[in-house]
């Protein structure tokens, strides 16, 4: 009985851990197939680059699914954000602070409507946010014209009305300060404030309290005295202020607001909120092994693509990483 009991808690452990596990031998792994070349400056920097984007939508993710939310239209709500900085910054030739602060607002404004049709309408978060997937891409081109967003290139329809028949940007470029966003090392510093802020405000303040116990049962939160739809609405606001800056950032590294540009991190920042459930037995969505989550799946997509895997062949590694995921975090759950 002894027996089963120690091998139950060491499998449990080893679950727990399992991320880590699969990071460090991932990065063995690839450096013994391409040698230094893994392991290099230019490399690494790539690494933690394509990891600073995906992180800050997981934290978005991270902060929704914290009072057991679920949100499938946020990388799309991320490209919506991305036209709209990069319209402020081109058409209308804003200073760099009026066009984030503008983004923030309109991620924030967009967000009501998630919180109206969740909230008020009662609508299960899953369909509420796979339906507004498609208002966000729909509108999005619609504010565009159908098409990018870039320096050199004309405004949409509407913008050329306005401007008298002119469909020209009426920027040159973008600002240095633009540019700046996506490089090193504000890139880092900006991924790295999101990360702390999700931190603290999760971990260490009691609104943070508040949203797990949500998760952990929302009838027992309500019952205690939680205002569960100002606590979810709360969840909601922080989530756009993160999808905003996502956004944006996926703007500034393409220099551009292309289409779909941020909609590829929709399973990532998924996988990445999941991987961190496991880590340590955490048990909820929580932003420091949601970050391990995110440095995990970059290292493996860089490590696979250089070893000569085939772009196409990475989706299915996304889904298996997700599967072991889940299987982590729901295997060392408490409840037998």
């Amino acid at each position: 009985m002894l027996q089963n009991a120690n091998a139950k808690k060491a499998g449990r452990m080893l679950l727990s851990w399992a991320a880590v596990i699969v990071l460090v031998l991932s990065v063995v792994i690839f450096t013994v197939i391409n040698g230094t070349r893994f392991f290099s400056v230019a490399n690494l920097v790539n690494i933690l680059r394509a990891m600073s984007v995906l992180t800050i939508f997981a934290m978005a993710a991270t902060v929704s699914m914290a009072p057991d939310g679920f949100d499938m239209s946020a990388a799309t709500l991320g490209t919506f954000c991305a036209y709209v900085f990069a319209s402020l910054c081109l058409w209308f030739a804003l200073p760099l602070w009026a066009a984030i602060l503008i983004t923030v607002v309109f991620a924030m404004v967009m967000y009501l409507l998630t919180m109206f049709l969740i909230l008020v309408c009662k609508i299960p978060d899953m369909l509420a946010t796979c339906a507004l997937q498609f208002v966000h891409q729909g509108l999005g081109l619609a504010y565009t014209g159908g098409s990018a967003v870039s320096a050199g290139l004309g405004g949409a329809t509407w913008f050329a009305k306005l401007h008298g028949g002119d469909n020209t940007a009426l920027a040159k470029g973008w600002s240095d300060g633009a540019r700046a966003i996506g490089k090193e090392p504000w890139i880092y510093i900006i991924m790295i404030a999101c990360v702390v802020i999700c931190w603290v405000l999760l971990e260490r303040t009691k609104y943070g309290r508040y949203l797990y116990a949500m998760g952990g049962n929302r009838t027992a939160a309500k019952l205690s005295g939680i205002n569960v739809k100002k606590m979810r609405f709360m969840a909601g606001m922080f989530a756009a202020v993160f999808i905003a800056i996502g956004g944006i950032m996926v703007c500034s590294r393409n220099l551009a607001a292309q289409i779909n540009g941020s909609d590829s991190y929709l399973m990532s920042s998924l996988a990445a909120v999941f991987i961190g459930r496991s880590v340590g037995g955490a048990e909820k969505p929580n932003a420091l092994g949601t970050a391990i989550g995110a440095l995990l799946i970059t290292v493996l997509e860089n490590g696979l693509t250089m070893s000569g895997v085939m772009y196409y062949v990475l989706p299915a590694v996304k889904g298996a990483v997700l599967c072991l995921a889940l299987i982590a975090a729901y295997a060392t759950s408490k409840e037998d």
